[in-house]
């Protein structure tokens, strides 16, 4: 019998691959086949994701992989998408997409957040979804959407976040995944089902609210004129973790049997840091630490906070590429290591972060607002946001186990933010406790096996964890200088929301 494969399309903010996953009952093996930019375009309307880029190389992936599948002769079983949260589209009566979908960094989100709190008021909406409250969440995007032309979402029938959408695309079903639509802030944490009567409450219509599945469904099959224009035949369309860090967690490699109290990192561009939970936890002190609560795989709850992450280090080496000077990560992380420690401090979470381009500047105005040298080099800057986020990563530690009230022996690093040797340094002697770090290709495990468990080749979420277990070897990294960033804290607590 030919081995199973399954095809994972993991899309990021800033790229994404077409995987081709082969894996048994003990372990998977990938391979990356078709690798992609994925940019946001500025038009006259706003900041907007290019949807027929993504769909075209899509389409180009499952051509690849399913070349590759029949050369190496494997049995093709079905595929998936998993990309970034909050973001969708609109598809109306006849089945067409109604406009392009915008990007959450668009800047008509942070007015429209505003707007619903002053409407309803921030402690409802918190304490009526579980989820962090940012100026990027779903929520507020349809808000938006509906003061600038409320008219698209009075005829729309459906709402589809983004791998929804490729996945209606592939196989013409409408269906919506639960681990995407939790990050909306539009659904009930406790039923996992949409909370209509808040998004009534803004005067927003919700007939556009369908059906949500659980990862692990079968969603439909390839359309044939997929199939034909992707020379395979018409496999199936699984849903697997769609949030990118549904997958991730998916596939942190832990044994519950083990005993331990474990938390992760999914690291990437952004950085997402938390615990598997079975309910949810909102209370006073949740709601003021901003912890959100979405699910993943086999229903469980991702109880998290949304850090920066390596968005901060991406921009400069954008900046500093369009000014001419063209470092890749590893160079960057090179000179990082040979600046100067602790000379310039920053809030990851600093509100003017958040918005694309002039990165080093806006750093620079931060330093100088908060009395810091200004990094003059490539490598004073990236080492900056480097500890910058080692010791927003301890002080979110700290926020978890406070309110959870419970303590976490180590930290699980997984996505491909795990690759800079660096950080993860940083963070283990920021922690003070061990980072265990991999799989790097967490996201697309997570994605492959949850295709497999809905296909029947997989029996459940510890079985997954067992393949990956079996498919990587984890590097740990030991706290070397714990000491030096105890020092810090309080200096880097005073400039929190400076």
């Amino acid at each position: 019998m030919a081995k199973r494969a399954y095809i994972a399309f993991d899309i990021g903010a800033e790229s994404g691959r077409a995987m081709l996953a082969t894996c048994d009952a003990q372990q998977i093996e990938l391979q990356e086949l078709h690798r992609f930019a994925n940019t946001p375009q500025q038009l006259p309307s706003g900041l907007h994701w290019n949807l027929m880029s993504l769909w075209a190389n899509c389409l180009e992936g499952l051509r690849i992989c399913g070349q590759a599948a029949r050369d190496q002769g494997l049995e093709l079983v079905s595929l998936g998408v998993d990309t970034w949260a909050v973001d969708y589209g609109l598809i109306g009566r006849s089945g067409q997409l109604l406009g392009l979908p915008f990007a959450y960094r668009d800047v008509r989100n942070a007015p429209a957040m505003k707007m619903a709190f002053d409407k309803i008021g921030a402690e409802a909406i918190y304490d009526a979804t579980g989820i962090q409250l940012l100026p990027i969440n779903t929520l507020y995007q349809l808000l938006a959407q509906h003061a600038a032309e409320p008219e698209l979402l009075e005829q729309a029938q459906h709402m589809l976040m983004i791998p929804d959408l490729l996945h209606y695309f592939f196989c013409g079903e409408p269906v919506n995944e639960a681990t995407n639509v939790s990050s909306t802030q539009m659904i009930d944490p406790y039923t996992g089902q949409w909370d209509t009567k808040l998004v009534q409450s803004l005067g927003l219509p919700t007939q556009f609210l369908r059906e949500i599945v659980p990862a692990g469904t079968k969603i439909g099959r390839v359309l044939q004129r997929v199939a034909d224009e992707a020379a395979v035949r018409p496999i199936d369309v699984i849903a697997p973790g769609t949030h990118d860090t549904a997958s991730a967690v998916a596939a942190v490699p832990v044994d519950a049997s083990a005993g331990g109290r474990w938390a992760y990192l999914s690291s990437g561009t952004w950085s997402l840091m938390g615990a598997e939970i079975d309910d949810p936890v909102i209370n006073d002190a949740t709601r003021q630490a901003n912890f959100t609560h979405e699910r993943g795989v086999e229903n469980k709850i991702r109880f998290l906070k949304n850090i920066a992450g390596l968005w901060l280090v991406q921009e400069c080496r954008r900046d500093l590429a369009r000014r001419g000077e063209q470092y890749d990560y590893a160079q960057l992380t090179q000179m990082a290591a040979a600046a100067e420690p602790f000379r310039t401090l920053v809030d990851p979470a600093h509100e003017p972060f958040a918005s694309p381009g002039d990165m080093p500047a806006k750093i620079a105005a931060f330093a100088k607002s908060t009395d810091q040298p200004m990094p003059q080099s490539p490598g004073q800057l990236v080492r900056c946001c480097l500890e910058s986020l080692a010791l927003c990563y301890r002080h979110t530690l700290t926020l978890l186990e406070q309110v959870l009230d419970r303590s976490f022996d180590r930290l699980h690093v997984v996505g491909g933010g795990g690759k800079n040797a660096l950080l993860n340094q940083m963070t283990a002697d920021a922690i003070g406790r061990p980072v265990i770090v991999g799989p790097y290709e967490a996201t697309a495990m997570g994605n492959a096996l949850t295709q497999a468990i809905g296909a029947g080749h997989v029996k459940d979420l510890a079985h997954l964890r067992r393949i990956v277990r079996n498919s990587c070897e984890p590097l740990t990294c030991q706290p070397k200088d714990a000491a030096a960033f105890d020092a810090q804290v309080p200096r880097y607590e005073a400039l929190l929301g400076k």
